[in-house]
């Protein structure tokens, strides 16, 4: 009998970063970035979809929805799993070099997660490589959120459902710059048109306990004007949009943003 190749932590730290740019109901042998990431381990697609379900298992978020995912993670699946979510600023970097390297994605190029096409790998032109690469941490961490951000919800604005991801922004719920611990969390992004990420990052619009678009005072004096109606007043009170099996935004999250950026005025 063949022995039964074991996964290395390196491999499930990737499963890992993989697993949070998909939602559950894409944890299957067909879908295309598991079908890329096992072709990468050498790997069978249904074995990593049943990694990536044995992770399942272990998200909290998963169950308080009542789903249970496979029973059969290591204790090598745990220990992984305790040490991302511990330190997300320091293990998500990490795991987002690893995929990189694995995909082989230098440092002119972008890697982008699409459940609908898989792992791919892009040249950047010239023009998109004026940043620095002195921090790499950070930029690996901003490129994981975004993809797992956008992927959460679908690859479609939350609230107009525009689909062009070149338009998007993985918006951050609680400032990046005051909540260093939940800057990586995907529970604290939402995918938004840049207009909307706009509007929402200046207190212009939040959201209710129900996911519903609340207009501030000062946007609404603005109605009158045809380009706010039809990107701001169409859409208030309508509820936002992201897939029945996403990891829903943090509503105390979304709590605070109401209490501290939302305009009163």
């Amino acid at each position: 009998m063949v022995a039964k190749k074991r996964w290395t932590r390196d491999e499930l730290l990737v499963a890992l970063n993989l697993y949070h740019k998909l939602t559950f109901g894409q944890l299957h042998a067909r879908q295309p970035v598991i079908v890329a990431l096992a072709e990468k381990l050498g790997r069978g697609a249904n074995s990593v979809a049943m990694k990536l379900c044995n992770f399942a298992s272990l998200d909290p978020v998963l169950k308080l929805r009542g789903i249970k995912g496979l029973a059969g993670a290591s204790a090598l699946d745990r220990d992984i799993w305790s040490e991302f979510h511990a330190d997300l600023n320091e293990a998500v970097p990490a795991s987002e070099g690893a995929l990189r390297a694995l995909f082989g994605a230098d440092e002119g190029s972008e890697l982008v997660v699409l459940p609908k096409e898989g792992v791919l790998v892009r040249k950047l032109p010239r023009n998109g490589l004026t940043e620095k690469i002195a921090n790499v941490k950070l930029r690996r961490g901003q490129e994981y959120f975004r993809d797992a951000v956008l992927n959460n919800f679908g690859g479609r604005c939350g609230v107009t459902e525009l689909a062009v991801r070149e338009l998007l922004i993985a918006s951050h719920i609680l400032p990046w710059g005051t909540h260093v611990a939940e800057r990586l969390n995907v529970r604290n992004g939402l995918c938004l048109s840049r207009l909307h990420d706009a509007a929402f990052d200046r207190g212009l619009i939040a959201f209710d306990d129900k996911f519903r678009l609340l207009l501030s005072p000062r946007l609404k004096v603005e109605l009158p004007q045809r380009s706010v109606a039809e990107n701001f007043g169409a859409y208030e009170g309508e509820t936002l949009h992201f897939p029945e099996d996403a990891a829903p935004p943090e509503l105390t999250f979304l709590s605070k943003h109401r209490a501290t950026i939302f305009c009163k005025k």
